[in-house]
């Protein structure tokens, strides 16, 4: 199964090269690996999978990973206290590099909501109880993702902004608007792949992986849910900053990131607040994923 996205930068559609593709093809597709995926897939051993990316051994596999996926590494910083001869102690020190100063500008422009990951995006103008998120087969209700009934009436039929990012993208996430935290709470799970392959064979993993769930009050769009989903040989996914109620945060500011793994970040609005951009809903709508920088513009005001 190839996995083709639009690529908003060059303005053209382009083929994913997938990390791990034969791994997720016989996880999902194979009866053997289907098996095993109820214990694959089990938190204890994605995350001994995911540690294992912080040892010192894994540092071999940073050169081959950077020469393979063609990373252009002149955006980024060494780990910190390293220098560019030997910028990172460990695959994961790799993983979750950050960008130098002024790589990604944050648009400022208080109508557009400006993009949290770097990733490939599906949006929908208004998800109802039968919308199909993001692939076919499924019913995926926002009330699901959140898991949390206080908020369904909130949420209903709002926007939908699904960003998956890939083992060979920037791992950090970060606030799409000037905000402060509401509610703030993790909800458990499996961890499966989010890749697309594994999406067509069980089309549930959204809402059943495991999710850190925060709920934001934000100064130009409304209330939003910002949901962090794990995946697959994702070791964590930590926070920045604690998120205490009432804490609030800028524009930009980095929320937190992912160790080692594919994963998805989902933001849902209020309904009417605001709409994702037009070539991510056009493309969507033809079943494709855009893919764009962070801090680009990914919502304007509804």
């Amino acid at each position: 199964m190839e996995i083709n996205y639009f690529n908003r930068l060059s303005n053209s559609l382009e083929k994913e090269k997938v990390y791990g593709d034969k791994f997720v093809e016989w996880l999902y597709q194979s009866e053997s690996g289907k098996a095993l995926s109820s214990v694959v897939c089990k938190a204890p051993i994605s995350k001994l999978y995911g540690a294992l990316q912080s040892s010192s051994w894994s540092q071999k596999k940073i050169t081959p990973f950077i020469h393979n996926f063609k990373i252009p590494m002149e955006d980024y910083l060494p780990e910190e206290g390293r220098d560019n001869l030997s910028p990172y102690s460990s695959f994961n020190q790799f993983f979750i590099r950050k960008f130098k100063s002024g790589k990604r500008p944050f648009v400022e422009n208080s109508s557009e909501l400006a993009a949290f990951s770097e990733a490939r995006y599906f949006g929908y103008h208004s998800v109802a109880d039968d919308e199909k998120v993001p692939v076919k087969g499924r019913f995926l209700k926002p009330k699901e993702l959140i898991n949390n009934s206080k908020w369904d009436s909130i949420f209903f039929e709002g926007p939908l902004l699904l960003a998956r990012l890939c083992p060979v993208d920037y791992h950090r996430f970060h606030y799409p608007d000037d905000c402060t935290v509401i509610e703030d709470y993790r909800v458990p799970g499996l961890l499966h792949s989010v890749n697309p392959l594994a999406l067509k064979s069980k089309p549930d993993i959204l809402i059943s992986n495991e999710r850190h769930v925060t709920i934001l009050e934000t100064k130009n769009f409304g209330i939003l849910a910002f949901i962090e989903v794990g995946a697959i040989c994702v070791g964590k996914i930590i926070q920045t900053k604690p998120l205490t109620k009432g804490k609030s945060f800028k524009r930009g500011d980095e929320k937190g990131y992912f160790l080692f793994g594919g994963s998805t970040v989902i933001v849902i609005g209020e309904k009417g607040r605001w709409i994702p951009s037009d070539d991510i809903l056009k493309n969507t709508q033809d079943g494709i994923e855009t893919y764009l920088h962070l801090g680009m513009t990914v919502a304007n005001k509804g």
